[in-house]
């Protein structure tokens, strides 16, 4: 599977939740802005294929848990009107300051708008890969590796939780009713693919939770993840009924806009990652890295 405008195949796992005939019943679903006709195209081509490089077609019966990496073809990307920043650079590693809307890697509509795209052809390092996810409406700090030699080394501060990282969100003022500095749940998928939620269960996710500051309706929360699961502090908020501001997926999922259109910039997720610090695992140095960016200001 070749690389499209130096970037490589995106991937999805098929969920254990919900009931589609073939992969492609589940694909056409999944990216409703990728039209049925245009998933045969790619097939015919070759471009959707298992982990195992095992060729994917339209009447491949659906088996989930199966991992399906696929190539990208967007004719018309909407262009991100706004830059990255550059925090940290040396032969190893890379620290980009994101902007909300941006996202990481390819996903929905955008293939050459993402950070990913636009870092790789600034730096001309085909071999660049982020360490974390961050969320596309998310804005702060990404670790990016340049080296596949060294890849291993970065990763193990994510699955040793060997690194901190510490986020801002601005959401509803709990009042006397204070989250607790610590929420411990069980978090999986939901029905519906976009959206995680908390289950009954033994706690895979844990969030710490400090308040900055407040109004009278809203306050400024500082969070910090324990643990790595998807939306984890988006679910985690919601769950305490404080959902983080402009949030498009939770509570209640908002249309996505439709493909080659400008999202709606006035309302970024009030979300920030603000701070990521480690000690970098190949020369011991004490890492502290600080987004230059900030949140709207707090409403009454």
């Amino acid at each position: 599977m070749t690389a499209v405008q130096g970037v490589g195949p995106s991937w999805v796992a098929l969920p254990h939740h919900g009931d589609w005939p073939t992969v492609l019943a589940f694909l056409t679903e999944r990216f409703p802005h990728v039209s049925k006709g245009e998933w045969i195209q790619r097939m015919a081509r070759g471009d959707v294929q298992t982990d195992t490089a095992e060729a994917i077609g339209p009447l491949s019966p659906f088996i989930a848990g199966v991992r399906i990496r696929y190539l990208r073809h967007v004719a018309h990307e909407v262009p991100i009107p706004f830059a990255a920043d550059i925090v940290f650079e040396d032969e190893h590693i890379v620290v980009v300051d994101k902007p909300h809307f941006l996202p990481v890697t390819p996903s929905g509509g955008y293939v050459q708008e993402t950070l990913l795209a636009r870092l790789r052809a600034q730096l001309a390092c085909d071999t660049l890969a982020p360490m974390h996810r961050l969320d596309r409406d998310t804005a702060g700090l990404v670790l990016f590796s340049k080296q596949t030699a060294s890849r291993g080394a970065y990763h193990g501060l994510f699955s040793q939780r060997a690194i901190r990282k510490t986020y801002e969100a601005v959401a509803p003022w709990a009042g006397d009713a204070l989250p607790p500095a610590l929420r411990s749940s069980r978090v999986e998928e939901s029905s519906h693919f976009m959206q995680m939620h908390e289950v009954v269960g033994e706690p895979n996710a844990e969030t710490r939770i400090r308040v900055l500051e407040h109004t009278k309706h809203w306050a400024r929360y500082e969070l910090q993840p324990v643990t790595g699961k998807r939306h984890q502090l988006r679910v985690h908020m919601n769950a305490l009924g404080l959902p983080i501001r402009f949030d498009g997926i939770y509570p209640t999922l908002t249309a996505e806009p439709a493909s080659g259109t400008t999202p709606d910039y006035s309302r970024p997720l009030q979300l920030l990652a603000r701070r990521l610090n480690f000690v970098d695992p190949l020369g011991g140095q004490q890492r502290n890295f600080v987004s230059g960016r900030q949140l709207l200001a707090l409403p009454d």
